[in-house]
């Protein structure tokens, strides 16, 4: 057995939950910050079989697209409205994929 930790956009989380829900998968969706760009994103907890992590795999990529985005960050407050002032462009999106490896299940 296995336990899949998949963080992803919020934009993408309801999408890719449902259609792992619809493939037959128990997802649990937690909310969670990411450190970079300090918005937010979802965690989603997926217990599975360990031969069934390839579909979870793909059906993350079909559904959790990356984007480039503008990041209008703290730094940029109080430059004024030149450039520089207006913050970066930054890729998000997609997702990242932890597969661990699970001792003992069981529901109670």
């Amino acid at each position: 057995m296995k336990l899949v930790l998949a963080i992803v956009n919020n934009d993408d989380s309801a999408v890719v939950a449902s259609a792992l829900t619809q493939e037959g998968f128990f997802v649990t969706k937690l909310s969670t910050t990411g450190g970079f760009l300090m918005v937010g994103n979802a965690t989603l907890l997926i217990g599975t079989q360990d031969d069934k992590t390839g579909r979870i795999k793909e059906i993350l990529k079909k559904y959790c697209s990356t984007r480039k985005q503008l990041n209008r960050s703290s730094n940029s407050f109080g430059k004024g409205l030149d450039r520089d002032g207006l913050g970066d462009e930054v890729v998000v999106g997609g997702a990242t994929f932890f597969v661990l490896n699970v001792e003992e299940f069981e529901k109670l």
